[in-house]
């Protein structure tokens, strides 16, 4: 049915499958940065949380009922670390961005994206009644131009990440007088960030310094530094509110996870209690990453540039059989293709040094054993 397609994504060497991890690898490709989904005594601590109370699922949705103690516990932790009125958690970060962005955007509003955004940003703009307007990446000055030439009767809302997933690089600070000066709301995405930038580990608003606003949004996930699986949005009274009565992908799925939730929260007090010992490492490791690009990173993504799909491929597969995992990724998830190194804490600097040597040699023109 679908033969001619999947032959057309084969050709253009874009065809993907899923794809286990080889546990005798070196990690550098996912996005576990702080190497908590290996840390087993955060998941023994979060089955006893779940174990204290009569049930272990949520059983429905957070308006029916499924809203449970470990969800409001958890909102709770959250607002007072980052500074913020109200949280509601969700089941994945491509379900916040998506109810968010679905919600918040009405008829007469204007939504300015990054182009780079989140694929499930963008999904969610398909589906939005106002007008969206992408801005090139992280380019302030391209958002202040098309801002003041195009007039608004309703909200501006600025969707932005705090690390992008691809680029790896930081949003920068401009944006947030941006949106002081045009009177907009801002959504920072910060999958990415949390829990990797910024003094406390908390992301860009730790980073810059921003203290929480009216107008502020912060979404974040917790498959990432946080070691479990899904999301959470944090904002004003207000707009927490409003979620709750207009995000679909909130209102009509099934509550959280308890289980993940709670080994989300673990995982979060565990990073806050160590937050010196964490930045210590994370400097080491982007200070390995400059000594072998000549470019310190902003985030824990290091993306190195391939020629072409087949080469980036080539060398993800020859680095495996070496034992080390990288990400090979292709157009269209990026205009060009990259080779992408994640820095993790849980790998040593000594074999990060080791890894990008191999990936040097490997991409010279004149590497004959590829």
């Amino acid at each position: 049915m679908y033969e001619r397609e999947l032959a057309a994504i084969r050709r253009s060497g874009r065809f993907r499958a899923p794809t286990m991890a080889d546990p005798t690898a070196i990690d550098m490709a996912s996005n576990d940065y702080l190497g908590l989904a290996h840390r087993k005594k955060l998941l023994k601590r979060a089955c006893r949380r779940v174990a204290a109370y009569p049930w272990h699922g949520p059983k429905s949705s957070l308006f029916v009922g499924g809203y449970h103690p470990i969800h409001r516990n958890f909102e709770t932790a959250l607002c007072e670390a980052n500074g913020f009125e109200a949280g509601i958690v969700a089941g994945s970060g491509f379900l916040a961005n998506l109810g968010l962005i679905e919600a918040l955007v009405r008829r007469q509003d204007l939504l300015f994206i990054d182009e780079s955004y989140h694929a499930s940003g963008m999904v969610a703009t398909k589906l939005v009644p106002g007008r969206v307007i992408p801005f090139a990446h992280n380019d302030p000055e391209d958002l202040i131009q098309k801002m003041a030439e195009t007039p608004a009767s309703g909200r501006r809302i600025i969707a932005v990440e705090g690390v992008y997933s691809m680029e790896g690089d930081r949003l920068k600070e401009a944006f947030f007088a941006i949106a002081e000066w045009f009177d907009a709301l801002m959504i920072v995405d910060e999958a990415h960030s949390g829990g990797t930038v910024g003094p406390n580990l908390l992301g860009v608003f730790d980073h810059y310094g921003i203290a929480p606003g009216p107008r502020h949004i912060k979404m974040g996930t917790l498959g990432k530094a946080y070691g479990s699986y899904g999301a959470y949005i944090l904002g004003s009274e207000e707009v927490i509110s409003f979620l709750h009565n207009r995000a679909k992908p909130l209102i009509y799925a099934t509550a959280p996870s308890l289980l993940d939730i709670a080994l989300a929260h673990e995982g979060f007090d565990y990073v806050v209690s160590r937050t010196e010992r964490y930045r210590r490492k994370i400097e080491r490791l982007k200070d390995v990453a400059r000594e072998a690009t000549g470019r310190r990173p902003e985030g824990m993504i290091v993306p190195i540039p391939m020629p072409d799909n087949e080469t980036a491929l080539r060398i993800r597969d020859r680095l495996r059989e070496e034992g080390f995992e990288v990400g090979a990724i292709r157009p269209p998830t990026v205009k060009e293709p990259i080779l992408r190194v994640i820095l993790r804490t849980a790998v040593k600097p000594k074999a990060y040094r080791r890894l990008f040597r191999r990936i040097a040699e490997m991409a010279a023109p004149d590497h004959g054993d590829l």
